[in-house]
């Protein structure tokens, strides 16, 4: 099956429009999703599937050697949005030049899946309702699907049957994803039933806080953080004895159990079986150095 056929067969599976508007479709190319190198090699014959949060140097190597010649990456690849690569050829950027140089010995296509994995997979075992691709592959990675309180786009509901202090959480985190650690804010005993997983924490916090205030979370499972705003808020919380803290893996860690779980449903995506398919982890992009 050609490289372009597998694109066609994965974007007709996926619902492939926001619910908020279904008058919209995504189709090919949503300025994130895309073709984002290797249009030449779209009608050669697919060798391998490699499926992964974003497609590092490493795992370009680690495709190779399986012979794949097809990666799905559910983020950008040259470290811009929208993957502009003009100024990077402008500057001669080497960084850049060493990469592509990568891709085009090797004649490997690379595919982004973001909105389309976000705007819905069917859900397993109910062909009529969709779930968010990557947030279900999440929550069935670590076990905890059944307790998902939303389908569709965050921020994410999470109610556990049981409490786990942040410890335990993030733990469990590390170790069902093969993290090297994570960041705990607040007092890390603190027992949580009710997690959280809020969009991207850029700036203005207030929404947020008040649906935390309003809805009871004792926990964020954040992506994104910076110190003002929402963080400020939790740490007071804890420090007033609120039951409140967060605890955080970083933006592709906590998206890249959807990409390893779409090796599950990608067979029957693509119409065939017959293409060897592998998910390769992009890696925690961070060490932890903790002094005694």
């Amino acid at each position: 099956m050609k490289i372009s056929q597998i694109i066609d067969n994965l974007i007709s599976y996926e619902r492939g429009y926001w619910p908020q508007d279904p008058t919209q479709p995504l189709g090919h190319d949503t300025g994130r999703d895309k073709v984002l190198y290797g249009e030449d090699h779209l009608n050669d014959e697919c060798t391998g599937i490699v499926t992964t949060c974003w497609a590092t140097s490493d795992v370009i190597e680690k495709a190779h050697k399986m012979g794949a010649n097809l990666i799905i990456a559910h983020e950008a690849l040259f470290w811009n949005h929208g993957d502009q690569q003009d100024w990077l050829k402008e500057s001669k950027n080497k960084t850049y030049l060493a990469k592509t140089k990568l891709l085009d010995e090797y004649k490997i296509v690379v595919r982004r899946d973001h909105d389309h994995l976000h705007s819905g997979i069917p859900k397993p075992g109910q062909p009529d309702t969709w779930v968010d691709g990557i947030f279900y592959g999440f929550a069935k990675e670590l076990g905890w699907e059944k307790y998902l309180k939303t389908d569709l786009g965050i921020p994410l509901y999470i109610d556990l049957p049981h409490p786990m202090t942040a410890r335990e959480i993030g733990s469990h985190l590390i170790n069902k994803l093969n993290l090297n650690g994570c960041r705990i804010e607040g007092d890390s005993d603190t027992c949580c039933q009710k997690l959280m997983i809020p969009q991207h924490n850029l700036g203005d916090a207030k929404d947020y806080i008040k649906t935390i205030d309003k809805k009871g979370i004792d926990c964020l499972l954040a992506m994104e953080m910076i110190d003002f705003t929402l963080a400020e808020y939790i740490r007071d919380s804890s420090m007033l004895r609120q039951n409140r803290c967060l605890v955080q893996i970083g933006h592709f860690n906590t998206e890249e159990a959807g990409m390893k779980y779409m090796i599950n449903w990608l067979p029957t995506a693509i119409k065939t079986d017959k293409i060897p398919m592998k998910f390769i982890q992009s890696g925690d992009m961070y060490h932890y150095i903790a002094e005694s």
